[in-house]
């Protein structure tokens, strides 16, 4: 019988290894960027940092030490160098994928890191196995920059798990929309129509903003902001701002709010400020060809006609007034049912009948009498 070489015997000592193979083995030395395992075998193992996670910036030494046992994946017997590569990362993948399966068929929601913000999504890991998230499914609302939710942790479920053709696609959209109808369900239960309520604004538009009540948003039209005229609702409110509002209706589940609250209704007490005979002040508010309106108070606007600006003629109010200027006037019509008043400045300007036929009569009727 022949003797044996000393590599055979070397061989013969230690195990034998397979590519795919899960190995066993100590943490023998530790760096930044790589761990070197002994296996029982006659070459150490080399996990570099890539094989060990998604992370690119990790820092071996801060989650492993020397002595610790793990489990590794062979991925290479001999990498050119007398040394074996292994994978801790596949290993962790493959017990992700698993655990990503079994989320999958229970419908079970879960919890992870975002790693990555891609062009069309996001892309989270759960136990070292990617899940990728399309942008549609993010949010229930568009989302302009996704940058936000980097390294944010966000709840999903999983609508598609194909580990084998690397195709995981979570959602996170059917999440927010089941809580926010929930929450509506829950809002609608306990309000009615004329409740004070506050809210946040959370969305403004040219014609109103959406405040958010509680998870529920409700409209506050533009109309329904100010007993006076509210241009633009953008220079009133801010995303942000707190606000006291009232439910003015109700409509399966759309809430419509005001803010104009009956006891500050400017028409309150209007036919003693506003009698017809009365003298009051104002600023134009606004023009037409007929006529101008001039706001009394916020809230209260009054038509001064053409024909009541002055004794001559004029052909439209822009001719003698201007927006924002102050007017003094007589109010000469007051219809409270229908918050109209109409003004006149010629009856300002007028003089009193019994002078009028005093100075058109003759001298020496004057005399007489």
């Amino acid at each position: 019988m022949s003797e044996m070489s000393f590599e055979q015997m070397l061989d013969e000592t230690f195990k034998t290894i397979r590519m795919g193979e899960v190995v066993e083995g100590t943490v023998i030395s530790v760096k930044p960027d790589e761990i070197v395992l002994n296996i029982g075998y006659k070459s150490d193992g080399i996990i570099t940092r890539a094989e060990y996670t998604n992370d690119n910036n990790l820092d071996l030494t801060t989650v492993v030490k020397v002595d610790d046992t793990m489990e590794a994946k062979v991925i290479k017997v001999n990498d050119g160098e007398g040394q074996v590569l292994l994978s801790y990362k596949r290993l962790a993948q493959e017990a992700g994928n698993k655990r990503l399966e079994e989320a999958f068929e229970n419908h079970e929601v879960l919890k992870a890191k975002v790693v990555q913000v891609l062009n069309g999504g996001l892309s989270v890991v759960v136990d070292e196995a990617r899940v990728f998230i399309p942008a549609s499914l993010v949010s229930d609302v568009y989302e302009k920059d996704l940058n936000k939710f980097k390294d944010q942790e966000i709840e999903f479920v999983l609508i598609e798990c194909n580990p084998h053709k690397r195709r995981i696609i979570g959602d996170r959209k059917q999440l927010l929309v089941a809580e926010k109808e929930k929450a509506q369900s829950e809002l609608l239960a306990k309000i009615s129509v004329g409740d004070v309520i506050e809210g946040t604004v959370k969305n403004i538009t040219n014609f109103g903003v959406f405040i958010d009540l509680g998870g529920v948003d409700g409209l506050l039209h533009i109309s329904e902001m100010s007993w006076g005229r509210v241009e633009n609702p953008s220079k009133v409110f801010k995303v942000g701002d707190t606000v006291k509002v009232f439910i003015k209706d109700i409509n399966d589940k759309k809430i419509a709010l005001s803010a104009k609250f009956p006891e500050e209704n400017p028409w309150n007490g209007a036919s003693e400020r506003f009698a017809v005979g009365n003298v009051v002040k104002g600023k134009v508010a606004r023009m037409t060809d007929f006529g101008a309106f001039v706001e009394l108070s916020p809230g209260v606007d009054a038509l001064l006609h053409v024909s009541q600006i002055a004794r001559e003629h004029i052909e439209k109010p822009s001719d003698v007034l201007k927006v924002g200027q102050e007017v003094e006037a007589k109010i000469v019509e007051f219809r409270e049912d229908e918050h109209k008043i109409s003004l006149s400045m010629k009856a300002l300007l007028e003089p009193a009948k019994e002078e009028e036929e005093a100075s058109e009569a003759p001298a020496e009727e004057t005399t007489e009498e």
